[in-house]
């Protein structure tokens, strides 16, 4: 292989340096070169920035940020209803069920980067994000309100609340690596080379691409087998009860998540993505 078969490194400069771009642009520059340069893991890393983190597969410690636990309740009484009546909660009051699948104030963000990016533009300030199983949470934190004499209190919804400057901080993390990666494929090349070959790309993506788990293990990125079922709106429906055998719930196989951007204050909207105003 000559160093002209593998090109594209000036498109992806031009790309990851213009802020302006959507990152979605800069990842697909990445792609083709990773394609060149027969690069598989680089592949498979741009691929899943792109179109999002399966559930089954293990987050960079990047991708899971820090975010308080909010739920919404609903009050009944005679003549009266009160709905929207949010209140952040402790960890302690979650179900058993799902503390034992390891949720916390830790909000893993598997959405592809291009969802991110709209996410953030109708945001204010919060995007609210609900875990895989929160309706039977949200089921179980009832009963646990009328067993304690609250009968007429119902939590409708559970939901992290990630703040907007920390999903920019994943885009921006993810902007940087690649900045960091064209940076190092230049400090390989010699003075009047055109294009990077294969080994320079190969010694580039180790250095930029050293990623780590949310344990500061070793994180290997391996080729994606299947590709999440992602439509050109960033929504999708689940309704898959949480499994009946304790688990890290960020290890579930076939979980879709729910992106739709809606307006704050929705009662009774389960499992779902919701942008708060």
């Amino acid at each position: 292989m000559t160093t002209s078969d593998v090109r594209g490194l000036e498109q992806l400069e031009r790309a990851v340096l213009d802020d302006t771009a959507s990152l979605a642009s800069a990842l697909r520059q990445c792609l083709l070169l990773a394609g060149y340069a027969h690069h598989e893991e680089l592949r498979a890393w741009a691929l899943k920035e792109l179109e999002g983190y399966p559930a089954a597969d293990e987050l960079p410690s990047y991708r899971k940020v820090a975010a308080p636990l909010e739920a919404e309740f609903v009050v009944h009484l005679p003549g009266y209803i009160n709905q929207g009546n949010t209140q952040r909660i402790s960890v302690r009051l979650l179900p058993q069920s799902a503390r034992e699948r390891g949720m916390g104030e830790s909000a893993p963000i598997r959405h592809g980067v291009r969802e991110l990016e709209a996410l953030i533009a109708i945001s204010d300030r919060t995007v609210h994000l609900s875990p895989p199983g929160s309706a039977e949470y949200a089921l179980e934190m009832t009963r646990q309100q009328h067993q304690s004499g609250q009968e007429f209190t119902d939590v409708t919804s559970l939901y992290w609340a990630v703040a907007k400057p920390s999903i920019e901080g994943v885009l921006d993390h993810v902007r940087t690596r690649l900045t960091q990666f064209v940076a190092e494929v230049r400090a390989a090349m010699p003075a009047g080379q055109q294009n990077p070959d294969p080994n320079q790309i190969d010694s580039a993506a180790q250095q930029a691409f050293n990623i780590t788990g949310g344990d500061n293990s070793s994180f290997n990125i391996v080729a994606p087998t299947a590709k999440a079922d992602r439509g050109g709106t960033a929504s999708a429906n689940i309704n898959e009860p949480a499994p009946a055998t304790p688990q890290p719930w960020w290890h579930r196989t076939s979980v879709i998540w729910t992106a739709v951007a809606a307006v704050a204050g929705i009662a009774g909207v389960i499992g779902t993505v919701i942008v708060a105003k």
